[in-house]
């Protein structure tokens, strides 16, 4: 979402054009972002606050992703200590988990560091202390910097991820999110689709067109966000296609139709 339908806290003024757009044509869309620090419930809120109404199943994050992972491969595990906002937490708590203290006694069964904009340092030693304890330890996206329009850096989670593997010398077991296909396995299997009838729209060669060609979809870069052509240039991520914005995607997609 960030840097493709709004940067930091300001829409594009192009976004509900080009979904509208999309309504006309029949192209059913999903938003997705790597962050995790707002549950479904608080991003669906930032978005009408930003005039776009969407639904449930019309979002996809990295906390849902993890959610289904943890699912997957430890499907017994329902305690989790977990470096992450309280939004993101309760997001993990609707699903059943149970958030581990920062006591020495709440042993975890399960390690999870996300985007976290509240992080303690008792938390963060508590993490690195369960870590240390080879508890299964899973992060919930790889990205290093959180985009802004702000004056800011914003630490995200793979740099809280640095910090515990240079106190710990361990690795996450595995990170979720862009650009691991597995963030496209909910929304293919939530509408039905088939990778190749999905288009990654993004404005990231490493993670949006990089998680297109893992999952075999196809990927769309826009010039709004972070990538610029001399990137593309450089990068050995091809995208299966270019545009400034949204805005002339909307315009590919009626000739295509034509």
């Amino acid at each position: 979402m960030d840097g493709t339908i709004y940067k930091g806290s300001t829409l594009f003024e192009f976004t509900r054009p080009f979904l509208a757009s999309l309504q006309e044509m029949g192209v059913g869309y999903t938003f997705l972002t790597n962050n995790p620090s707002k549950s479904v419930k608080d991003y669906l809120k930032k978005l009408a606050s930003l005039g776009i109404e969407a639904g449930p199943d019309q979002l996809y994050t990295s906390t849902q992703a993890t959610i289904e992972f943890l699912q997957e491969q430890h499907p017994t595990a329902k305690r989790i200590f977990a470096l992450g906002t309280k939004s993101m937490l309760e997001e993990f708590e609707k699903h059943g988990y149970q958030i581990c203290d920062d006591d020495p006694k709440d042993e975890p069964e399960v390690v999870v560091v996300g985007f976290d904009m509240e992080l303690t340092y008792a938390r963060l030693c508590r993490a690195a202390w369960w870590v240390q304890q080879d508890k299964p330890y899973v992060a919930t996206n790889p990205d290093r910097v959180c985009p802004t329009d702000e004056p800011n850096v914003l630490v995200d989670c793979a740099s809280i991820c640095a910090c515990i593997t240079s106190a710990t010398g361990r690795q996450p077991d595995a990170v979720m999110g862009k650009p691991d296909p597995g963030m496209l396995r909910g929304i293919l299997a939530r509408h039905g689709l088939q990778p190749s009838e999905l288009a990654m729209v993004g404005d990231r060669l490493y993670t949006d067109v990089a998680m297109a060609h893992k999952a075999g979809a196809f990927g769309v870069l826009v010039l709004t966000g972070e990538a610029t052509m001399e990137d593309v240039k450089k990068s050995s991520e091809k995208p299966d296609l270019i545009v400034p914005s949204i805005k002339e995607l909307a315009e590919e997609l009626r000739k295509a139709r034509k």
